[in-house]
């Protein structure tokens, strides 16, 4: 019931819109539904914010009005999934490879909504891979460093950069996405930081501080969580 729960979640999210809003449009198959769910209110003066190519050529179909970061810098809402939701609205994001994109939306926003379906609420953050967006150049060399850095965080298991049928995986920006099988992050700040103080890695999944509620579809309806 999984795409229920997604669709409850996207549909409570777009009433929290209003007229005139600059909204930034979240990446995945929970915030689809949210981006239809908005395209449906047909709200007066609003501006959209797409973390991803697929979101942006969603949104446009569907007749929203699209802006960019460099126009619309500052954004008053942001509706977006996760992979993860844990403690303290604490998220791994990444999985659609756009993390990098979502990321600068996100801290450009006023205020943050994920929103989930009840498997991705975790008590410890680190069953879904991490993802960790490095620059391709050096690539394998980078993931060395990144190796070091998990293992120093009791995180044995190498990171892999992430393949599909027509080979690695590239994001919108031309970067690659390393996976991190975690299974539990004790300390997500520390690694978020550590993580971020490798050159080559460009960003990372995880969302820490940044959501200010999240919206999790039930079978019935939604429950709403706060930091």
């Amino acid at each position: 019931m999984s795409d229920l729960q997604k669709k409850n979640a996207g549909e409570a999210a777009a009433l929290r819109v209003e007229p005139g809003m600059v909204v930034g449009l979240g990446t995945g198959s929970t915030a689809a539904w949210f981006v239809k769910a908005l395209a449906a209110r047909k709200l007066e003066g609003l501006r959209c914010v797409p973390t991803s190519e697929a979101t942006a050529e969603l949104a446009r179909e569907l007749g929203l009005t699209l802006s960019t970061l460099e126009d619309t810098p500052r954004i008053d809402l942001t509706v977006d999934g996760a992979d993860e939701v844990g403690p303290g609205l604490a998220l791994i994001k990444g999985g659609g490879a756009a993390l990098l994109r979502e990321k600068l939306v996100w801290e450009a926003s006023a205020r943050c909504i994920c929103i989930a379906d009840t498997a991705k609420v975790v008590t410890v953050l680190g069953q879904f891979p991490l993802p960790i967006e490095v620059v391709a150049f050096g690539h394998k060399t980078t993931g060395n460093r990144i190796a070091d850095v998990l293992i120093d965080h009791e995180i044995e298991m190498p990171a892999r950069a992430r393949t599909a049928e027509r080979g690695l995986v590239r994001t919108d920006g031309g970067n690659l996405i390393y996976d991190a099988k975690c299974a539990a992050i004790h300390d997500p700040v520390r690694l978020a930081d550590d993580l971020k103080l490798i050159t080559g890695v460009v960003e990372h999944g995880l969302f820490l501080d940044l959501a200010d509620e999240a919206i999790i579809g039930t079978d019935d309806g939604v429950e709403v969580l706060h930091p």
